[in-house]
């Protein structure tokens, strides 16, 4: 099993889906990285990361995201 930790901003309402079996939860994250490159300017740089989960955590992400 893989283990991410991210920290970030959720970039849209999470897209809760019910099927026969359980649920599955959607939703797009913005991370953000702050340096200062060579010139010595503070550059921000952001990913965003689709994230889907599947199982009871759809219903805490269904109702606290």
């Amino acid at each position: 099993m893989n283990y991410v930790c991210l920290k970030g901003n959720v970039g849209n309402t999470p897209e809760i889906r019910t099927f026969e079996w359980g649920k599955t939860a959607s939703f797009s994250l913005a991370t953000s990285e702050t340096y200062k490159n060579k010139a010595g300017e503070k550059v921000t740089e952001t990913d965003w990361h689709n994230i889907k989960f599947t199982g009871k955590i759809c219903d805490v992400i269904e109702k606290h995201v």
